[in-house]
């Protein structure tokens, strides 16, 4: 089975060229800066992508006290990642892009360091798999800021931080009689 990738569609390609139009550094995870390492430096010169990756700060989250960081301008954040992540926010410097490290970003979510996010939706339904947003997920309201759709149904969303969560409810001021039925069933 061929799965769609961010290549396959125009729409998407667009968004990654928005996403890298303005200076960054990556900030990744280890799984993810594994899989990038063991790629993109091999990509070969007329790769734009590999091109940019291999000129630009790799900043690597790590349980590993010594991790082996062969990447040219790669660094792990050291042991207290928040630390160096609010150092690394606090300075003049290049916006933080993460892909991927879907175990990292829970921890960027839950100490609210994401500013904006772009979520992909391929039109395939793979089964299991890692979920952007599992059950620990930290609740977030978003706000969207640009949505795109391609012809083959990819659709990219730009989203921003959208303040607090705001919550509400279906319940009538007084409950219907099929609804105080349903109650006394409960019990």
């Amino acid at each position: 089975m061929k799965i769609p990738s961010a290549a396959s569609s125009m729409v998407a390609g667009q968004a990654v060229d928005e996403m890298f139009a303005k200076p960054f550094d990556l900030l990744l995870g280890r799984k993810t800066y594994d899989i990038f390492a063991a790629h993109w430096p091999y990509a070969g010169a007329g790769d734009s992508i590999g091109t940019l990756f291999d000129r630009i700060t790799k900043y690597v989250a790590t349980r590993n006290p010594a991790p082996k960081l062969e990447w040219q301008n790669s660094q792990t954040l050291g042991s207290d990642v928040l630390a160096a992540l609010g150092e690394l926010k606090g300075e003049e410097g290049p916006d933080l892009l993460t892909q991927g490290s879907t175990d990292f970003l829970q921890t960027l979510f839950r100490n609210d360091l994401v500013d904006e996010m772009y979520i992909s939706y391929f039109p395939v339904i793979l089964g299991k798999g890692k979920k952007l947003f599992g059950e620990d997920a930290t609740p977030m309201a978003l706000k969207l800021v640009s949505s795109r759709v391609s012809g083959t149904g990819v659709t990219v969303n730009k989203y921003t931080r959208g303040g607090p969560v705001a919550t509400g409810s279906f319940e009538f001021d007084q409950p219907s009689e099929a609804e105080l039925e349903r109650r006394r069933k409960l019990t």
